[in-house]
C-alpha cells in the first residue's frame, strides 16, 4: 500500500531538493503535484483540500524562506501534516475498568471481521490478556464453524454459539461465561451485510445497549478506498464507534481510506491487518506510516517483527558460527523461516530508509517471495550431512 503515492510524492519532493531557494511560483506548483498524487491516491477531496492548504500556509513562511535547505523543510512540514491527518499518535485499545472489556467488532459482509477477531484474540494473548471469542453471526453460512477453527488455531476459548440463537441472546451468555471462566477480554464478531441497513443497525445496537462494550470497533477493508470512509461514516453515526480496523493493507490499495477515514469520522484507526496470517495484525502508528508513504522507512517497526519472531539465543549462537566460518545450510534454512514470518520481501524493504531510493533497487524487479519457498525446498530436499556440511 502506498506505493504509488510515496513514487508521486518522493519525485516532487526532488524536483523541491533541487531550488536553492523556494518561491510562491514553486511551492504552489509542487502543492499542485501533492494534490494530485492525494487524489489519484483516493484521498476525500475535501481532505485534500485541507491538507494542501495547510502545508502551503507553513511552507511559504519566514521558517521555509530563512532554512538552509527549504526542500527538506517542505518535505518535514508534509511529514507533520500527514502524521496528524492520520491521527497523530497511535491509539491503545480501551480495555480497562470491570473484566470481561468487552471488544465488539462491526462492518459490512466481507471485510474481514471474523478473521480480524482471530488475530486480535492471538494480539491480545500474546500481551498477557486471556480472550474469549464470541460467533454472534448467525445469518451467514458456516460463519460460526470459521471462528471456531480459528480460535482453534491461536488456541483461545470459544462460545458455543448456535445458528437458531438470538445474536442479543448470545452476547449476553457469553459475557456471562467469560466471566465465570476468568476470562479478561470478550470479541465479539457481530454479523455483517452487503450493504448498510436499518435491519443490520438495529441488531447492533441492541448488542451495545445489551453488553456495554468497552470497543466499538469498525472493520473496514482497505481495498474499497472511499467507499469504506462513507460506510465508517454511517456506522459511526448510528452507533458511535470507538475506533477504526483497516484490513488488506498490505494490498495495492491506493491509500485513500487510511489517510481519509480519521479526518472525515474523528474516530482513529486502533489497529491495521497486514497479511493473511493470523500475526498480521499491528497497532497502527501515525508516524510511521507518514514516514513509509515519504520513503523515509520503518526501523522501529523493522526491530519490532524482528523481536518478534528471532530467538536471541539463536541470534547469539549464530553470530559465534559467523566469526568461526561454521554457517550451514540449516543456519540459512532457519533464517529464510524467521524472514518469511516477518512479513513479504517488498514489506520488509520498504521499512529500510532509503532503500527504496536507490537507483539499483528501483530498477529491479519487485521481490518474489516464492523464491524464498524454492530455496527453502532445495535444502529440504538435501540429506542431513549435506545441510550441515560447511565446506
Amino acid at each position: 500500500m502506498f506505493e504509488s503515492l510515496s513514487d508521486r510524492l518522493n519525485t516532487v519532493f526532488k524536483d523541491l531538493r533541487g531550488h536553492g531557494r523556494l518561491t510562491d511560483e514553486n511551492i504552489q506548483e509542487a502543492m499542485r503535484e501533492v494534490r494530485m498524487a492525494l487524489l489519484e491516491a483516493d484521498v476525500n477531496f475535501k481532505v485534500v483540500k485541507e491538507f494542501v492548504s495547510s502545508v502551503a500556509t507553513k511552507a511559504v513562511g519566514q521558517e521555509v524562506v530563512q532554512s538552509l535547505s527549504p526542500g527538506q523543510q517542505v518535505v518535514k512540514i508534509v511529514h507533520d501534516e500527514l502524521v496528524e491527518l492520520l491521527g497523530g499518535q497511535a491509539e491503545p485499545l480501551n480495555l480497562g475498568g470491570k473484566p470481561p472489556a468487552i471488544i465488539m467488532l462491526v462492518g459490512l459482509q466481507g471485510s474481514g471481521k471474523t478473521t480480524t477477531a482471530g488475530k486480535l484474540a492471538r494480539l491480545l494473548k500474546s500481551k498477557g490478556r486471556k480472550p474469549y471469542l464470541v460467533p454472534a453471526d448467525v445469518y451467514r453460512p458456516a460463519a460460526i464453524n470459521q471462528l471456531q477453527v480459528l480460535a482453534g488455531q491461536v488456541d483461545v476459548p470459544v462460545h458455543p454459539s448456535r445458528q437458531e440463537q438470538d445474536p442479543v441472546a448470545i452476547c449476553r451468555e457469553a459475557v456471562d461465561a467469560a466471566s465465570r471462566q476468568g476470562r479478561d477480554t470478550v470479541i465479539l464478531d457481530t454479523a455483517g451485510r452487503l450493504h448498510v441497513d436499518e435491519a443490520l443497525m438495529g441488531e447492533l445496537r441492541r448488542i451495545r445497549e445489551a453488553v456495554t462494550p468497552a470497543e466499538i470497533l469498525f472493520v473496514a477493508d482497505a481495498m474499497t478506498g472511499q467507499d469504506a470512509v462513507s460506510v465508517a461514516d454511517k456506522f459511526n453515526r448510528d452507533l458511535a464507534i470507538s475506533g477504526v480496523v483497516l484490513t488488506k493493507m498490505e494490498g495495492d490499495a491506493r491509500g485513500g481510506a487510511a489517510l481519509s477515514i480519521k479526518k472525515i469520522t474523528a474516530r482513529p484507526i486502533k489497529l491495521v491487518g497486514v497479511g493473511e496470517g493470523l500475526d498480521a495484525l499491528e497497532i497502527f502508528h501515525p508516524d510511521r506510516v507518514a514516514s513509509r508513504i515519504l520513503g523515509m522507512g520503518d526501523v522501529l517497526t523493522l526491530i519490532e517483527k524482528a523481536e518478534a519472531v528471532v530467538d536471541k539465543e539463536k541470534a547469539e549462537a549464530l553470530a559465534r558460527k559467523l566469526k568461526k566460518n561454521a554457517f550451514t545450510l540449516e543456519d540459512f534454512l532457519d533464517q529464510i523461516q524467521q524472514i518469511k514470518k516477518m512479513g513479504s520481501l517488498e514489506q520488509i524493504m520498504g521499512m529500510i530508509p532509503g532503500l527504496n531510493r536507490l537507483k539499483q533497487v528501483q530498477n529491479m524487479p519487485k521481490p518474489d517471495q516464492k523464491e524464498l519457498v524454492r530455496v527453502e525446498a532445495i535444502i529440504r530436499s538435501m540429506t542431513a550431512d549435506e545441510r550441515r556440511t560447511t565446506k
